[in-house]
């Protein structure tokens, strides 16, 4: 399996790849992963910058509906929607996966981003004929390959990701779905549609295989 590159002074140094700061996102965990492959990522919560960059991650961690406020308050949800449409290539990772759907059902009913069809759901702890579920879902777990994007380029079917949520995506499209994991019930764990990428998983947290996936999205 390729590996990705050492990061030796920045080899590759690219400032138009953006990480947006809504306030919420584990933000320098993924700067250093990115830096790690060798990439330069500045962090911005300046919608201006957002649209001028040519590379943008959407990282995040916590509560949807507080997320999705930040992002309103700070202007923003809609460049983020102008770039996706206008062909940016575009990551989010966890919470930034969930934001890009229609709603979600975590503390009451909560309205996303709408770039994708589709609802977050909640893991049920006692799937029907399956044993107790710890909710949230943290820990190493396997991604099955459905539709193999480019993120996905040299690594095998099968891999170990890092996750940590409580909720899960259900996109109404299903040919957007590019990786399924088990946890009780078979949940998209990546999406990829055209210039659009977005995992459950971190991985900025999941060593080869996740620094494999930000090698392949810095070189789009």
């Amino acid at each position: 399996m390729a590996q990705p590159p050492p990061a030796v002074g920045l080899k590759y140094l690219m400032t138009d790849l953006l990480i947006i700061d809504y306030g919420m996102g584990n933000l320098r965990s993924v700067q250093k992963a990115v830096e790690r492959v060798g990439f330069a990522a500045p962090i911005s919560s300046d919608p201006d910058a957002v649209l001028k960059a040519d590379r943008i991650i959407l990282p995040g961690v916590g509560a949807f509906s507080d997320a999705i406020k930040c992002l309103h308050e700070k202007n923003l949800a809609e460049p983020i929607r102008q770039c996706i449409r206008r062909g940016t290539p575009f990551l989010g990772i966890c919470l930034g996966l969930q934001l890009l759907f229609d709603e979600s059902f975590e503390d009451g009913r909560h309205q996303g981003l709408g770039v994708l069809r589709g609802t977050v759901e909640r893991f049920n702890p006692h799937p029907p004929g399956k044993p107790h579920l710890k909710v949230p879902h943290i820990g190493w777990n396997r991604i099955a390959i459905r539709r193999s994007a480019p993120l996905l380029d040299g690594v095998p079917d099968g891999s170990h990701m890092y996750f940590v949520h409580s909720y899960y995506v259900k996109p109404a499209d299903a040919s957007v779905i590019s990786t399924e994991t088990d946890y009780g019930v078979c949940f998209v764990s990546m999406v990829w549609k055209d210039n659009l990428f977005a995992t459950q998983f971190h991985p900025e947290k999941s060593q080869t295989c996740g620094l494999r996936i930000l090698t392949n999205f810095c070189r789009i």
